[in-house]
């Protein structure tokens, strides 16, 4: 799990969207984060998965930009646009283990075609019963 520096991630407070009354027009609890790729201290393998992945929320400058408003406090929209962060790069930094090729069993074979010559016969039924 690679951590990511503090001074690397720019947050600004916005207001937040949708419905909230009129509090939702004086507070800015919603939080905008702000992640360069490639300004960042990350080992070059990962920014360049980073900046391979097919995500919405990474540009095509290559910055990851996070809106959180899901909570009413600043801090815990915080919180979350960080932990999202995080989960953006741990995806990144995890590889899968390589298939390994398997061969189908014998009896798994020949399973397989004995149902291909049962569904044969059934399907050969109806034709004859269909011709008369």
């Amino acid at each position: 799990m690679n951590q990511i520096r503090p001074e690397e991630i720019e947050i600004t407070a916005v207001r937040a969207q949708g419905a909230g009354g009129q509090n939702v027009n004086k507070v800015s609890s919603a939080v905008h984060l702000r992640f360069d790729i490639h300004a960042s201290s990350l080992p070059d393998a990962i920014k360049q998965r980073l900046l391979s992945h097919p995500d919405g929320r990474i540009t095509s400058e290559g910055v990851i930009i996070i809106k959180a408003q899901r909570f009413r406090s600043r801090d815990k929209n915080r919180n979350d646009a960080l932990a999202r962060l995080q989960d953006i790069v741990d995806n990144a930094t995890a590889t899968r283990a390589p298939r390994k090729a398997t061969r189908p069993t014998k009896g798994s074979q020949r399973r397989r075609v004995d149902e291909k010559v049962r569904r044969g016969k059934i399907k050969a039924t109806r034709r004859r019963a269909a011709a008369e």
